[in-house]
């Protein structure tokens, strides 16, 4: 793993769990991770829900824009976690990869995705446990 390390959260739409976890580490690794998005069949904007609820937290994500995954971004990052992309996501040799199986925050409500929020908060603890960041 490079000096800083790289990580590239991937789910379909790259407008809710993966824009959620993607501002959960760079708020919690300041400046210490690359931090990377995509999704397989980007949506035209962020979830405004997912947005919201990274609000009630203090972190800001409605600048982010929905991202293509793509061979360059993929090879290039680390660690590659993907949240239900499925076969769409890409397998690289020597790539550190997880699956993180999180709800999908999609046409939900605000109470249904304040717990996905802290969901991802906990596992990107964990993550920056294991890349010994914290």
């Amino acid at each position: 793993m490079t000096a800083t390390p790289s990580v590239l959260f991937v789910c379909v739409h790259n407008a809710g769990r993966s824009q959620m976890a993607a501002g959960w580490l760079r708020h919690l690794a300041a400046g210490r991770v690359e931090v990377r998005s995509a999704g397989s069949a980007p949506a035209d904007r962020i979830n405004p829900v997912a947005a919201q609820a990274m609000a009630e937290v203090g972190i800001d994500i409605t600048a982010e824009q929905p991202r293509r995954l793509d061979h360059a971004t993929a090879e290039a990052s680390d660690v590659i976690i993907t949240m239900g992309c499925g076969d769409a996501c890409p397998i690289f040799p020597g790539k550190r990869y997880e699956d993180w199986r999180l709800d999908d925050p999609a046409g939900q409500g605000i109470d249904a995705v304040r717990p996905i929020r802290d969901e991802i908060r906990t596992r990107i603890e964990h993550l920056l446990t294991e890349l010994d960041l914290t």
